[in-house]
């Protein structure tokens, strides 16, 4: 994504399974400005890919001399823009010796994280060097993917063993991040909605009290992740927006206020965040190095990441998400989800939890109905087949 932006190239694409198996090995299609394609250029794309009958008709000849292999100059530049993200470099150098433990979890974030935590001044990294080498066979997890608990083992081993402060661990295309977090002689596993309400609180404080909060910043979020970072950005006079789940709307929301609004950051609950726009993507490079940042603003205040959270939740409420998953296989699989959403359309819940549904946003139909009021409003955001329903208690 930022190649893309940095070279001004038309588009490009992203060969990666990430923590898939291999099965699911494809590519991400992103557009000149470092998103991933929305419409209407990915319905364009998909009209041309079937426009096409048989592989025979695709020409494979290609031009060597139009390849270019790009190198450390470009990483050079990205980590100096990640660099100049800081909003802290003094708090930094004062907790430069903050106890860090990072695995890239076989994949590629070793390339480049351990380097952008050394450029932002930590000095005290331990990388878990049994999951240091880039392997496409994940040798020591089930499954490389940081929002499993147990991919992060090692790394908690050895932060217990070195008394380290935090965890940090991104999956293979390191886009993503996981962290944990030291509560007293133990370590806490944090979501994603609750590394990036964190993360989200950091950013906004440190804004205000730098005195750059101006009334036209933004922060978004998916529709999916705590309604947490909307407290927070309401509590700061920031603007903020929801999309549909996936990164590309963040990006496109960032697209289409450039020139006009400032992008503070955002993120989703799947472990995904992005601080600036020089990227058009989650990024765990970035997101590694402002954690960091933000657990040694943590101990420079004298508290911990986990003490923060705990303070917010005093301040804006408790809030506690589980993600279930249900998995309908194959064509029969498709038509069960369909008639589970169908149902749920036709006889909504009365009430979820022990309290009363107040309201539902249906994606599809692009309507929000307020079931106390029985007003109904629009979405404006593009259709999907997604529910949401919203409890008197404040649950979503």
């Amino acid at each position: 994504s930022f190649a893309i932006r940095h070279l001004n190239c038309q588009g490009g694409i992203m060969i990666t399974a990430s923590h898939n198996p291999k099965e699911y090995n494809g590519y991400k299609a992103y557009w000149e400005d470092g998103g991933q394609l929305v419409s209407p250029h990915d319905k364009n794309v998909i009209a041309e890919v079937e426009k096409i009958g048989s592989i025979d008709e695709i020409s494979f000849t290609g031009n060597p001399a139009l390849v270019e292999t790009i190198g450390e100059e470009v990483d050079k530049v990205y980590l100096e823009k990640v660099k100049a993200l800081s909003l802290s470099p003094e708090v930094v150098e004062r907790q430069k010796n903050l106890s860090i433990v990072y695995t890239p979890l076989h994949g590629t974030g070793i390339k480049l994280v351990p380097d952008s935590l050394k450029n932002f001044g930590f000095t005290n990294v331990h990388i878990v060097e049994q999951q240091a080498v880039p392997d496409g066979d994940f040798p020591t997890v089930v499954s490389p993917n940081p929002e499993e608990p147990a991919a992060l083992e090692l790394a908690i081993r050895k932060a217990k063993a070195i008394n380290a402060d935090l965890v940090m661990a991104t999956d293979p295309d390191g886009d993503r991040v996981g962290i944990a977090v030291r509560n007293g002689d133990d370590f806490v596993l944090l979501n994603g909605n609750q590394a990036a309400s964190l993360l989200i609180n950091y950013l906004l404080t440190k804004w205000s009290e730098n005195g750059k909060l101006t009334g036209n910043e933004f922060i978004v979020k998916t529709i999916v992740t705590s309604e947490l970072l909307f407290d927070l950005a309401k509590k700061y006079g920031v603007q903020h927006f929801d999309v549909l789940t996936g990164f590309k709307y963040i990006a496109d929301i960032i697209k289409r206020f450039e020139g006009e609004k400032t992008f503070i950051g955002g993120g989703e609950e799947s472990y995904g965040y992005l601080v600036g726009d020089f990227v058009r993507d989650k990024d765990a490079v970035i997101s590694c190095s402002m954690i960091a940042e933000t657990a040694a603003w943590a101990a420079d205040k004298g508290t911990s990441m986990y003490e923060i959270l705990k303070e917010l939740y005093v301040e804006f409420g408790f809030y506690k998400e589980k993600l279930v998953s249900i998995v309908r296989k194959g064509k029969a699989g498709a038509e069960d989800i369909q008639k589970i959403m169908d149902d749920f359309r036709t006889h909504p819940p009365k009430m979820l939890g022990g309290s009363n549904v107040v309201c539902i946003k249906d994606y599809e139909s692009s309507i929000n109905h307020d079931l106390v009021t029985d007003a109904k409003e629009p979405i404006d955001l593009p259709k999907s087949n997604v529910l949401q329903f919203f409890t008197e208690n404040g649950s979503k």
